[in-house]
């Protein structure tokens, strides 16, 4: 009997022993938390993407209390998440201009050139490394392979015919898409955007059209033809500069390979055409007064 009974007074007293030492351990080592802390984790949307920066929504409120992090950084959350963070913390809520990933590749299986067969993980960062890079000519363009789609949170991303297809609706902007492509394809651009170049070569035209049928091919009538100088090129490869854009839709219809990507909807295309037209205007008026007041020969 005693058998039994000294082991069990034994480990009853270790137990009391390992509790009080634990107990202090709590109070001496005891870090306090911001109640703000708590507040903020409490409305921030839980998805942990690390748009944001951090590890997930944790290091995030952190950061965010400590003032190490603008309250601006959550996509996911958007501009109601931002007026609840200013009134918790006490500061200005000024809300980010909303933004949503884009792909800059048209080249589906049929309009590219296929210089190689890949055999391995479906996976664009492994594809990206291994020789040839991927099935297709082109170095610069979608893999296709879903990692995009695979690392999204919000199911806005899928893989139709080759291709990432971004659902506008469910993108939040948070660009972890953007982080995990290794072509660096995908990019953030503001929601109000609807005039894109869909092609992020930067090889000249002749090299480009060995590779794609869909790509740009540096021939700059984009440049010369857009009426508020949004264009320029880089290199050989158009680019938009979307503060200038009033997406009008002329460099979409001068683009002869048609890799500037129209997603206007059919009233701001009414709208689009209506801008145009003042815009039109007032140059004519313009070039009429000079030529008025012109001193004659």
């Amino acid at each position: 009997m005693t058998g039994m009974i000294y082991p069990a007074i034994i480990m009853g007293g270790l137990g009391l022993i390992f509790g009080a030492l634990l107990a202090y351990a709590s109070k001496a080592f005891y870090v306090e938390v911001d109640p703000r802390q708590i507040q903020v984790r409490t409305v921030l949307p839980g998805a942990n993407c690390g748009g944001c920066g951090y590890a997930g929504c944790d290091g995030y409120a952190e950061a965010v209390v400590a003032g190490e992090a603008p309250i601006t950084s959550c996509a996911a959350g958007g501009s109601v998440l931002v007026e609840r963070l200013s009134e918790i913390l006490g500061v200005e809520a000024s809300g980010d201009e909303p933004k949503v990933a884009f792909l800059k590749c048209q080249g589906s299986p049929e309009k590219t050139v296929k210089d190689s067969v890949y055999y391995g993980f479906a996976d664009c960062r492994q594809a990206a490394v291994v020789p040839g890079k991927g099935p297709n000519a082109c170095r610069f363009g979608c893999l296709g392979l879903g990692t995009c789609a695979r690392v999204c949170v919000f199911g806005a991303m899928s893989i139709r015919d080759g291709l990432a297809v971004v659902d506008i609706e469910k993108c939040v902007g948070c660009g972890t898409c953007v982080a995990q492509c290794p072509r660096e394809v995908l990019s953030l651009v503001p929601r109000k955007t609807k005039v894109q170049v869909a092609c992020s070569s930067p090889l000249r035209g002749p090299d480009v059209k060995k590779a794609c049928s869909v790509g740009c091919i540096g021939c700059t009538m984009c440049v010369r033809s857009c009426p508020v100088q949004a264009i320029e090129m880089k290199g050989a490869l158009a680019e938009i500069h979307v503060e200038k854009c009033i997406n009008c839709g002329v460099c979409v219809s001068k683009c002869p390979t048609k890799c500037i990507i129209d997603r206007r909807s059919k009233w701001e295309r009414e709208q689009a055409e209506k801008t145009l037209c003042e815009i039109n205007a007032e140059k004519e008026a313009a070039a009429q007064k000079e030529t008025e007041t012109k001193p004659a020969e």
